[in-house]
């Protein structure tokens, strides 16, 4: 039996970049950096496409510029705000089914990194 068509995930990973985000005052005053890992679930897809068209799939470069845009659009005072904003505005591209979004604080601490992990959607 021939195989023609799978579940598809989108994965961005290790995304890195300043973003104004916190409570504290050293946090208010500038950016820090962040981390973000992103699965977006595309459901079931053609193992090839029907043609080599980039426009026929969700460009990943759209992807991590809206990451980027969404994280460094204004100052937020919660990971957890700006999280679920990410995530909301990841479900709403076309095909997407599901997101799973983790956001990194680097340097909070000096022994570890600070995280939050949201999934929406199907998986």
């Amino acid at each position: 039996m021939s195989h023609t068509t799978g579940n598809q995930t989108l994965q961005l990973s290790g995304l890195r970049f300043n973003a104004n985000l916190g409570i504290l005052e050293s946090e208010k005053t500038a950016p820090q950096p962040i981390l973000v890992d992103a699965e977006l679930n595309l459901g079931p897809q053609p193992l090839e496409p029907s043609d080599d068209d980039i426009n026929h799939v969700l460009d990943y470069r759209k992807v991590r510029q809206i990451i980027i845009d969404d994280c460094t659009a204004e100052h937020v005072n919660l990971l957890e705000s700006l999280i679920g904003k990410l995530a909301q505005r990841l479900m709403q591209l076309p095909g997407v089914l599901g997101v799973r979004v983790k956001i990194a604080k680097l340097e909070i601490f000096d022994d570890c990194e600070v995280a939050i992990r949201v999934e929406t959607g199907q998986w």
